[in-house]
């Protein structure tokens, strides 16, 4: 298994042949940069362990990453220098191949608390309580492979949010009731629709109660009018289309977070299912032909 990426690629290592290697990057990061113990960082697991080591074109080690005996990631590192270009991502999809490969159902990690919205593109949902590790807050998040992921509570929907975004390549659906105050205006969630709507995304919205937004000067509403080539809100008035009791987001490249009650959070999400994906597309394309323009948005100077 190899997979390659620009200036650098990735590939499985057997931890007796490549601990040396493994160690440069992750005492760099875990036990210089990070401060952690050096005997906290280097576990009796290890040998015992998946590993995957990203190199660049010299053959240098930039980036690490494993899978342990229960079925968890973990020793995710890259080199500062090499930071935001790829490589986290891609030894993340190499630990998921090899996962897949092993028919495991389900893989875990412990993130740490400012990588959570890089886990959520990947489709990690949080569970349970935040906590320390080795001096360092993280969040327990998880991945179902091959199958749906429950959504529970808000933190959930937002990573769930997240991922169907950040995956998605070129439009991207919403079927809300007002905007979906804690999720859609989360920060992160903006930032990600910023992302993609300059980088020549589009986003349609679908609202059952347009003033409810309106009213509380959704952040969502200020970034449509920025964008306004991007963004396009309609809202629903026809009976047949206002019983929908249900929400969504759906992207184009088979990913989705659905709630069955469209006021609640709990739902499933998944982020490779394209014909789930066709299914919301199917529901959304008539409704949104139906539905009036959202004009009272332009007026709103914000």
């Amino acid at each position: 298994m190899s997979q390659a990426g620009r200036g650098f690629r990735v590939d499985a290592i057997a931890f007796h042949d490549g601990a040396a290697e493994l160690r440069v990057v992750r005492d760099a990061v875990f036990v210089v940069e990070q401060g952690v113990p050096v005997e906290i960082e280097r576990d009796a697991l290890d040998p015992l362990c998946v590993h995957v080591i990203a190199r660049d074109d010299q053959g240098q080690p930039i980036g690490t990453g494993r899978l342990t005996p229960d079925h968890r990631i973990g020793r995710m590192a890259v080199l500062p220098d090499w930071r935001g270009q790829g490589v986290g991502e891609a030894l993340l999809q190499a630990l998921l191949a090899q996962a897949r490969q092993l028919g495991w159902s389900q893989v875990s990690l412990h993130a740490q608390v400012p990588a959570i919205v890089f886990y959520a593109r990947q489709g990690f949902l949080p569970y349970g309580e935040r906590f320390v590790e080795a001096g360092l807050d993280h969040q327990s998040m998880r991945l179902a492979l091959g199958t749906v992921n429950a959504v529970e509570r808000r933190d959930a929907a937002i990573a769930a949010v997240l991922g169907v975004i950040a995956n998605a390549r070129r439009r991207l659906l919403a079927y809300s009731r007002e905007l979906d105050p804690g999720v859609f205006d989360q920060p992160e969630v903006l930032a990600q629709l910023r992302r993609f709507a300059v980088s020549g995304g589009e986003v349609r919205v679908l609202l059952h109660d347009p003033a409810a937004p309106q009213r509380a000067i959704a952040p969502l509403l200020g970034l449509a009018q920025r964008l306004s080539s991007a963004f396009a809100m309609r809202a629903i008035e026809e009976p047949v289309d206002r019983d929908y009791p249900s929400a969504y987001v759906v992207n184009d490249a088979g990913g989705w977070y659905f709630r069955p009650l469209g006021h609640r959070f709990d739902g499933e999400t998944r982020l490779d299912d394209p014909a789930r994906g066709r299914q919301l597309h199917a529901h959304f394309d008539p409704v949104w032909e139906r539905a009036r323009p959202c004009t009272e948005y332009r007026a709103l100077g914000l």
